[in-house]
């Protein structure tokens, strides 16, 4: 025991602040890390217990703080405009309604601390190490730093402008009030994370095997900085002068978000993500052109109609060699292992435990086939997706009538409302329309696979007095994420999935956005130091990378007159992240950085009509108001309250505008 509550005090006094973020009780699990009970340069001098460690830090990416998982772990991911959850109480309704108080999901709070904390520890020591060679110091090395800063971003996402500790610690024995610590600036967090992020990325690998694919790369941590830079650009952390923002200041009394607006941060944001497309090492996933059928699963590829510009031409200049529907949907579903992905750039892969991507997918299957069938999207989203030409959905009037056979508007089987006719392929990877096949090929019994599921009142999967929290509340279900050969029935099996957290298609959209954004022309350091990044508002340059994310998804690039015209990019750049990005936690982060989300949140949830049986299917389509998922917004929602716990523990915090303090 005394050698514990040495290796204690060590610890204590590297990083005492910890205090302050996870209680007494808990900020050394000890025992974990020791087998041998011994002090920090004998256990940084092992390789296996180094080893040990910085598994330890990686634990912390993991539960509240995955960025892409089922709702017990992200309930961000499905509570913006565009999705939803059920479950039998009223944790959505709570969440919508801004019934949710200051206790309400603090985990990532403590969590990512402890890992910010453990990963200093390994910062400060594995240079003792004796049994790894220097290059597999400094790659561990940076490792730890990265997740440093990653776990440094996903509290200031969530939670808006947080204390950045001293990387040697606070000693735990000075009196409380030294221990206590204010929030830092938006503007210093941004810095210091984005310079963590480029320092890290000095050590890391271009690449990881197949072994070490959850492991950071370069591009990893470049990547992850042109997102911080992406937020700090962004209207509600950019010159807000919004009588929220003048609220939000530390103990003094000080602004932690700048009244002034920058362009430059714009310009840094967009710089930061040609960084990552100028390592050339990633390029967006396209699955071959099948000119014959392999199976229902595997149909011929449907071509997109004819475009002078882009049917004759292989990607990315056309579509002639790839396959649109496949090339989205293989992203998600597990047919391609994250190694083998070329967009993927940073992921958890399948670690991420019971809470993870199978969960989300097990709710999104129909209960007839033995899911929980409760989440779905809203009919907000459904329109957004455009049709197979590129023009927008019609909506006034909506299209009527139904297929009569499983031929003439591929690959619609009959039976189905032409709302869902001659749509875009991602609306097809994505989207559970009632009467979409599920294909649940694993199943056992040959007669349970390919299904026709259809939600009107009264089938196995529509509304039902007997399982009223078992149906899709829109008649909209989700299809991301799901393989054909998933089946939770006698026999079946689910393909793991790995987890899309940072994949290239995002930092082209970053790139777009920032530059679009950007009146002036501005030169900025590259990452390294060793020359500039020129950027500047260039039409043809945006769309040389955006046309590449709608040529993929077998859609024309943006006309001529969109691109000339700021404001009409700026609403087509934000409605393709919403498109190209659904289900992948960006929607309800990104409503709130664009200072959107007090119109779009608050707007009421419309979906079809439920409680139309199949004897009145053209009254199902007849758009309606969904009681069950309420909609509301307040200023205060922007930003997660901290919990009433951390402002008792640390007395220099504020809390966020609209929250209480404790008692």
């Amino acid at each position: 025991m005394k050698q514990i509550k040495e290796i204690t005090l060590i610890i204590a006094v590297v990083l005492g602040a910890t205090f302050l973020f996870s209680g007494c009780s808990d900020y050394l699990e000890a025992e974990h890390y020791f087998k041998d009970r011994q002090d920090l340069e004998s256990v940084f001098s092992s390789k296996d217990y180094s080893d040990q460690w910085i598994a330890g830090v990686y634990s912390h990416l993991t539960g509240a703080n995955a960025d892409v998982a089922s709702k017990g772990y992200t309930p961000f991911n499905f509570i913006s405009d565009c999705m939803f959850f059920g479950d039998r109480g009223d944790t959505y309704r709570s969440y919508k309604n801004g019934e949710y108080d200051e206790g309400w999901n603090q985990d990532t709070w403590g969590s990512c601390y402890e890992g910010i904390r453990d990963a200093s520890t390994f910062i400060l020591n594995i240079d003792k190490n004796k049994e790894m060679t220097k290059e597999e110091v400094s790659d561990n090395k940076a490792q730890a730093r990265f997740l440093r800063a990653y776990y440094y971003w996903l509290l200031l996402r969530k939670y808006g402008p947080i204390p950045i500790l001293p990387e040697e610690g606070l000693d735990y024995t000075d009196d409380y009030e030294k221990l206590a610590t204010p929030r830092n600036t938006y503007e210093e967090c941004v810095n210091f994370i984005t310079s963590e992020l480029a320092t890290a990325a000095n050590n890391l690998p271009l690449s990881r095997t197949n072994r070490n694919v959850a492991r950071p790369t370069r591009g990893a941590a470049l990547a992850a900085r042109a997102k911080v830079y992406l937020y700090s650009a962004s209207p509600l952390f950019n010159g807000n002068t919004d009588e929220w923002a003048a609220q939000l200041t530390d103990k003094e009394g000080k602004r932690l978000i700048s009244e002034t607006y920058d362009e430059v941060k714009w310009a840094k944001a967009a710089a930061a993500a040609k960084d990552v497309i100028d390592l050339n090492v990633y390029h967006l996933y396209t699955a071959p052109y099948r000119a014959v059928s392999q199976g229902r699963s595997k149909p011929a590829t449907i071509a997109p109609p004819y475009h002078s510009d882009y049917s004759e031409k292989v990607f990315p200049e056309g579509w002639k060699d790839i396959d649109p529907f496949e090339s989205y949907r293989q992203i998600f579903n597990g047919d391609i292992q994250a190694y083998s992905n070329p967009e993927l750039i940073f992921s958890r892969v399948q670690n991420q435990g019971s809470e993870g991507i199978e969960a989300m997918v097990l709710h999104q299957v129909p209960f007839s086939l033995k899911g929980w069938n409760t989440h779905g999207m809203t009919l907000k989203m459904f329109d957004a997706y455009y049709m197979k030409d590129g023009s927008n959905f019609p909506t006034e009037p909506r299209i009527a009538g139904f297929t009569t056979n499983s031929t003439d508007y591929l690959p619609l089987p009959s039976g189905v409302s032409l709302q869902n006719a001659n749509r875009e392929p991602r609306f097809y990877a994505t989207v559970a329309y009632s009467g979409s096949i599920w294909e649940n090929e694993s199943a056992l019994r040959i007669e349970e696979r390919y299904p026709q599921v259809m939600y009107y009142r009264g089938t196995p999967d529509g509304k039902q007095a007997t399982s009223p929290a078992f149906h899709i509340r829109t008649g909209i279900g989700i299809k991301k994420y799901y393989n054909p050969l998933d089946s939770y029935l006698e026999g079946g099996r689910v393909v793991p999935k790995p987890e899309p957290a940072i994949r290239y298609a995002e930092v082209l959209l970053i790139y777009a956005e920032a530059l679009n954004e950007l009146s002036g022309s501005h030169s900025i350091p590259s990452w390294n130091g060793e020359g500039t990044v020129a950027v500047s508002r260039n039409a043809a340059e945006i769309s040389h990378y955006i046309s590449q994310i709608r040529i993929r998804a077998g859609m024309p690039d943006f006309d001529e007159a969109t691109y000339a015209d700021v404001s009409a990019l700026r609403l087509s750049l934000k409605r393709e992240r919403q498109i190209e990005l659904f289900a992948e936690g960006h929607r309800y982060y990104d409503l709130r950085r664009w200072k959107d989300a007090a119109k779009e949140e608050a707007e009421t949830v419309k979906g079809f009509n439920m409680n139309m049986e199949t004897s009145q299917r053209d009254l199902f389509y007849m758009p309606i108001e969904i009681p069950s998922l309420p909609t509301v917004f307040v200023d205060k929602m922007y930003l997660w309250p901290i919990s009433h716990t951390e402002l008792k523990r640390n007395r220099k915090l504020t809390q966020n505008p609209g929250w209480t303090y404790f008692d």
